[in-house]
């Protein structure tokens, strides 16, 4: 059974939660789609985790933020970005250790391919930076270009959008809900999003991953203490608003 995760931002009590789920459902593999850092109060501590954890760790858009540019964030994005370059750069831990972080993010791959399955952060055609939102399944040509670029992998894994579902070729969007959590494939090809754990978006604010077991795909909601990792979000100069987005799952 594989473990997939996307979009912590930072929220080591949610990952911890969704990390303890996935083993007690029987995980043996675990993979990240990347956003492990951006928006929240604890982005060594999650990279550690999942530097320890994961056997692949995508680069997502904030990784990439970090690293080279942020120009085509939002002001309080870019504040939180900020913030977080200069947390991995903390003079109170040692050099070494901030290196190690920072040599951990400029190694993260963009996309990664075994057998029929492909791991992106965005999308097939852009893979760090583009988002798959429910609307788009009726844009015909968005859909096709990547789907196109599946190549020989028949279910593709995306994070970026904090919006889970599946978006089958030809055939629109399915919320995790319509088919009760539990997505069987049948040899069609798809694209799942398997959601956020650190910050979702769909109105429920309990942690989204997935696990996968070579054909069936299951929809996970995790609780956690939210409160709390909104005050250790309040307690930085990190913009208050993601603490009261955190509440509300949006």
């Amino acid at each position: 059974m594989i473990a997939l995760v996307s979009d912590i931002h930072g929220n080591t009590a949610a990952l911890n939660n969704v990390l303890a789920d996935a083993k007690a459902q029987g995980a043996g593999r675990y993979f990240c789609l990347g956003d492990v850092i951006g928006y929240g109060p604890e982005p060594r501590e999650c990279l550690f985790t999942i530097m320890d954890l994961c056997e692949v760790c995508l680069m997502g858009n904030h990784e990439q933020a970090a690293m080279f540019y942020a120009a085509d964030f939002n002001p309080k994005a870019r504040q939180a970005i900020e913030w977080t370059k200069s947390t991995l750069n903390s003079s109170d831990r040692p050099k070494e250790e901030n290196f190690r972080l920072w040599n951990y993010l400029d190694k993260m791959p963009e996309r990664y391919e075994e057998g029929e399955i492909l791991l992106v952060h965005g999308s097939p055609r852009d893979p760090i930076r583009e988002y798959l939102l429910p609307s788009d399944a009726i844009d015909d040509i968005k859909m096709k270009g990547c789907f196109d670029k599946l190549g020989a992998a028949k279910i593709c894994f995306v994070g970026h959008s904090h919006v889970p579902g599946v978006y089958e070729e030809g055939g629109g969007f399915l919320s995790p809900s319509s088919f009760q959590g539990t997505y069987e494939r049948g040899g069609k090809r798809v694209i799942v999003n398997i959601g956020s754990v650190g910050q979702p978006r769909d109105g429920d604010p309990r942690a989204s991953y997935v696990l996968f077991d070579g054909d069936k795909v299951f929809f996970r909601r995790v609780a956690y203490d939210v409160e709390e990792t909104a005050r250790k979000i309040r307690e930085t100069s990190l913009p208050e608003y993601l603490a009261d987005r955190l509440i509300v799952g949006r």
